[in-house]
């Protein structure tokens, strides 16, 4: 009983949130972005350093059932973004029950040393051993077979709507973009001196570990596909807008949802040390096969793209790069122009001191507003990977209400 009090008493706040007509306008702001036709860049924040965030313990949960302290936390972390750095966030107007999943692994394991100086910041410091360096390695893995445990689904779903069903609809969620990130595996399979190394020296077992990968996640994609897992009522695509009017795709009959209908996601973030050329012969060419099956595509993270548009631009569906701090902006958005969405990730570690330097953040991000508007860019600006804040959540405060002075007078 407990529990059901908390659970409704944050529902009831969170009903107004989702219901608001800034919730409402935000939307048309994401989609006026990803659909090439910009009203203003969108402001979002996100992988924030939630242990150093809790203000008057509104971030402490409080229910016992495990299932239902992850609901909890999704009302919780929704209204407290909501109440102190909404940016130009938006909230799904129902409850997501996330569809459970089960895989058989792909046959190996990741081995790695961890250094941590913080037991609450879950950022930690990896050395991992190399499981696959040899031919033999390479034979271990094998394609995982996918699971959906629709019982436990069921079970959630059904406890869930007892609880909120009269203040929130309650929906079943499945996978809302498919994500390929074949390099990221492999650093943390091989470690990234092996990695780089062989990169060089065995090109052709390097290759062969990318073409088992990509058999790998084209059967994975298959899958979830068949077992009708994924979704196109997703609200972000890795921390950056995800709703257009461009998806589901014309062939969409309304109930199942295939890989035309979602966004796909690529990423190879180890590359920003290796030239175009070999980023283009051991990446690029493996992504133009997976998602380029999918409807749109959204492409990098942490690399620098800045002087890779041209090949990034090959993959079919192509709509949204990432730009990162490593990158030139000013590069960037005249490759870019109109043609797709800059991503831009302004530096985290702007929040990462005693106090918020607000003249240097201005002309970090003005660089980037003038860069895309001299361009003619649709953009969005998201603030993510934030280990810290100095345990000062008034930094990300002061940065959301910068940034968004800045674009609304964009």
């Amino acid at each position: 009983m407990q529990d059901k009090k908390i659970l409704r008493k944050l529902a009831y706040q969170y009903f107004e949130i989702a219901n608001s007509s800034r919730n409402m306008e935000n939307i048309e702001l994401h989609k006026a972005v990803n659909d090439l036709r910009q009203i203003r860049p969108v402001v979002l924040i996100d992988e924030i350093p939630w242990h150093e965030m809790n203000i008057n313990n509104e971030l402490i949960l409080q229910c016992s059932d495990p299932y239902l302290r992850s609901v909890e936390w999704f009302f919780r972390s929704n209204i407290y973004k909501n109440k102190y750095i909404p940016a130009d966030m938006i909230v799904t107007p129902f409850v997501p029950v996330q569809k459970v999943m089960h895989s058989s692994g792909n046959g190996i394991s990741i081995e790695e040393e961890i250094l941590e100086t913080d037991k609450e910041n879950p950022i930690v410091s990896h050395k991992f051993n190399d499981v696959l360096a040899t031919e033999e390695d390479l034979a271990k893995l094998r394609t995982p077979v996918i699971t959906y445990d629709k019982e436990e689904t069921m079970r959630r779903f059904n406890q869930v709507g007892e609880i909120l069903g009269d203040i929130l609809p309650v929906r079943l969620s499945g996978v809302g973009y498919f994500a390929f990130g074949p390099w990221d595996e492999v650093s943390r399979y091989r470690g990234v001196t092996n990695l780089l190394m062989d990169l060089v020296e065995r090109p052709e077992f390097m290759h062969r570990i990318m073409r088992k990968l990509t058999d790998i996640s084209l059967s994975y994609l298959d899958q979830l596909e068949d077992l009708d897992l994924l979704d196109n009522n997703a609200y972000s695509l890795h921390c950056t807008p995800i709703h257009t009017d461009d998806l589901p795709g014309k062939g969409f009959n309304g109930e199942k949802v295939t890989r035309k209908d979602i966004w796909g996601r690529g990423v190879a973030q180890i590359f920003g040390s290796v030239s175009k050329q070999m980023h283009d012969e051991f990446d690029i060419t493996y992504m133009i096969e997976v998602l380029g099956r999918c409807g749109l595509v959204y492409y990098g993270c942490c690399e620098p793209l800045d002087r890779k548009i041209d090949i990034v631009s090959k993959i079919p569906n192509l709509r949204k790069i990432s730009i990162t701090p490593w990158a030139d902006v000013n590069v960037a958005a005249e490759a870019i122009g109109d043609r797709y969405v800059l991503s831009s990730k302004p530096n985290p570690s702007s929040v990462a001191v005693p106090v918020l330097d607000k003249d240097n953040l201005r002309k970090e991000i003005g660089t980037i507003l003038d860069a895309c508007r001299r361009n003619n860019c649709s953009c969005d600006i998201v603030l993510k990977d934030i280990s810290t804040c100095h345990n000062r959540p008034e930094n990300i405060f002061e940065w959301e209400q910068t940034v968004m002075e800045m674009v609304r007078n964009y």
